[in-house]
């Protein structure tokens, strides 16, 4: 198994729009669970400290193989997400590991 860790940064938003974004990315990322059968499982945190100076967002999902994580790469659907998080983030670190 493939577990594929990745941490976002946002932009400087306001609190209120800050929130909005948060939900909407965690929901964008949720959703490809449903939507990408390589991914066996899929989990989003968002940093309960709202003003954090770490990361914002945290993806934590887990492939059969190296090769599944690749199909996810470039499946629309993730391609759809990748475009969101590109606009709504500055920072973005990733750690692909076997478990």
């Amino acid at each position: 198994m493939i577990n594929h860790v990745v941490l976002f940064k946002l932009k400087g938003y306001p609190e209120a729009e800050k929130v909005a974004v948060l939900r909407k990315l965690k929901e964008a990322l949720e959703s490809l669970k449903d939507k990408i059968k390589q991914v066996k499982h899929l989990e989003v945190g968002l940093n309960y400290e709202l003003n954090a100076k770490s990361y914002d967002i945290c993806l934590i999902s887990h492939f059969e193989s190296v090769a599944d994580l690749d199909i996810y790469r470039i499946h629309p659907e993730h391609l759809k997400v990748v475009e969101l998080v590109q606009e709504t983030t500055v920072e973005r670190a990733a750690v692909d590991f076997e478990f």
